[in-house]
């Protein structure tokens, strides 16, 4: 029986979809393994984390994608894993029981190419003790002739009410930016039943060798992340915000996040937690730093609580 997690009150403390959290900063799916890549290096301190998002799982064991898979670009980073992971019996006999969730919230991530995968997948998690779970709406539809749940908003809503009906554990939709509406889906997603929302995933793109003229990355294209997707995320944010705020919907919100500013950028915009992803592919310990920035900004500005922050844009 896993030893329930206590969170400390602090400024820094928030409240995620009934979850208490020791911090506003949420370790993103995929950019620390499950949980144990991140939790076991030396100076770790849940003060500094307040929910982890394990690696994406399917119903089948993954070998994901042939190399190369991973490539760096100006400002940032394209990915095309392909889901590479156990499958969800490994992940919950196995790996789950190894985890310390005294330390922090653990929250898992369920991918699928069909409604009846996501379905599966959630109502293995759901008999375990992982405290929420993310569904990645942004995996291809089989069904529909490889097209992304999450480009269209009825279909991301689908993905939402079949999980829904197999857990009673709090549910986050990960929204994709490479769709017409977000807000549209948001809304969707929200009379579907998810309880919170994260926002964004990896916008698309591409990297090619000049002298062999061919895709860097061999599934072609991959998901960019990292400080040049900035900009776009902190819209995507505002955008949701002004559907899921007036619900009490929360969002994480994400995508190149690496200093205090960036985190109060997406706090200010709507964020009630914030997702650091591929920052820690080069800075292991930037979450203290963003922690120490917003406690110093919290005490210069006279303010109690970073929640106070959520939502405060003025326009």
């Amino acid at each position: 029986m896993a030893v329930a997690f206590k969170p400390e009150q602090s400024p820094l403390s928030v409240d995620y979809c009934g979850l208490s959290l020791n911090s506003p900063i949420v370790l993103l799916s995929g950019c620390v393994g499950f949980g144990e890549e991140y939790t076991r290096i030396e100076g770790f301190s849940n003060r500094d984390v307040g929910a982890v998002v394990l690696k994406g799982t399917t119903r089948e064991p993954r070998l994901g994608n042939n190399p190369h898979r991973v490539y760096e670009t100006p400002m940032g980073m394209l990915n095309a894993i392909g889901l590479q992971n156990p499958g969800m019996d490994v992940v919950v006999d196995e790996i789950l029981p190894g985890l310390d969730f005294s330390e922090t919230r653990f929250i898992a991530n369920v991918c699928g190419s069909t409604i009846e995968d996501y379905a599966a997948v959630t109502k293995r998690f759901d008999d375990s003790a992982i405290d929420a779970i993310e569904i990645n709406i942004s995996c291809p539809n089989i069904r529909e002739g490889g097209v992304h749940f999450g480009n269209f908003p009825e279909m991301s809503a689908k993905v939402v009410e079949a999980c829904r009906r197999q857990t009673n554990k709090p549910i986050i939709t990960k929204l994709s930016p490479n769709q017409t509406d977000i807000r549209e889906n948001a809304r969707l997603c929200i009379e579907a039943g998810t309880d919170g929302l994260a926002v964004i995933n990896t916008i698309m793109g591409m990297a090619i060798d000049i002298e062999e003229r061919k895709p860097i990355i061999d599934n072609v294209r991959g998901g960019l992340s990292g400080p040049a997707i900035k900009p776009i995320a902190l819209l995507k944010v505002q955008q949701v915000y002004e559907v899921a705020g007036p619900k009490g919907i929360p969002i994480i919100g994400q995508g190149g996040i690496t200093t205090p500013d960036d985190a109060l950028e997406f706090l200010i915009a709507g964020a009630a937690t914030i997702g650091v992803g591929t920052a820690l592919f080069y800075d292991p310990f930037a979450c203290e730093k963003i922690n120490s920035g917003l406690l110093q900004y919290l005490k210069r500005h006279e303010v109690e609580s970073v929640s106070d922050l959520v939502g405060s844009l003025q326009h």
